[in-house]
């Protein structure tokens, strides 16, 4: 199963190469990374989404991260009311007598143009990665000439609901 962590680390030289590696020993598949600023100075947030097979291991990978000496805080969001988002940039081989057709097909996913030229246009789709899946794949039939995607980042919504009110499936 799928699972979205978060940790909160001491930003410094090596910390990322650390965390990763620790997933690479315990053999933990990262399908996911994204690393940034906080808004607490040298202070930076991993967003993770990997495979874990049970609870057990789960709970491991918790434990593992939260003994290395340049983490905060390590936190398993998947069951949490989140926001979730991917930013891709997909380069579509566009003729002029095809991009108005292309524009009006893809206009339901509000991409932004943000390059163009003679054969060639640039997009940018930002929101869930089910939403960026189903744009490539609409688009995919004129032509994919480059792709590039961010990963994953992931906040806890300021709301939760209530432990009554069923939860929906963030991640497949």
């Amino acid at each position: 199963m799928k699972r979205v962590i978060t940790v909160s680390v001491i930003n410094q030289s090596g910390v990322l190469n650390r965390i990763t590696g620790l997933m690479m020993k315990r053999q933990f598949n990262i399908e996911s990374i994204t690393v940034g600023h906080t808004e607490q100075l040298n202070i930076s947030k991993m967003t993770f989404v990997v495979n874990v097979e049970d609870e057990v291991k789960l709970e491991q990978l918790i434990k593992q991260l939260s003994k290395q000496i340049d983490v905060l805080k390590v936190n398993d969001i998947t069951e949490k009311s989140i926001v979730l988002r991917e930013l891709a940039l997909i380069k579509v081989v566009s003729p002029g007598n095809v991009r108005l057709e292309m524009n009006a097909i893809v206009e339901p996913f509000r991409p932004q143009i943000i390059d163009t030229s003679k054969n060639v246009v640039t997009y940018q789709v930002v929101g869930h990665p089910d939403k960026i899946d189903a744009f490539i794949e609409l688009i995919r039939p004129y032509g994919i000439k480059e792709l590039t995607r961010t990963g994953v980042t992931a906040s806890v919504r300021e709301t939760q609901p209530s432990d009554n009110t069923p939860q929906l499936s963030i991640l497949k």
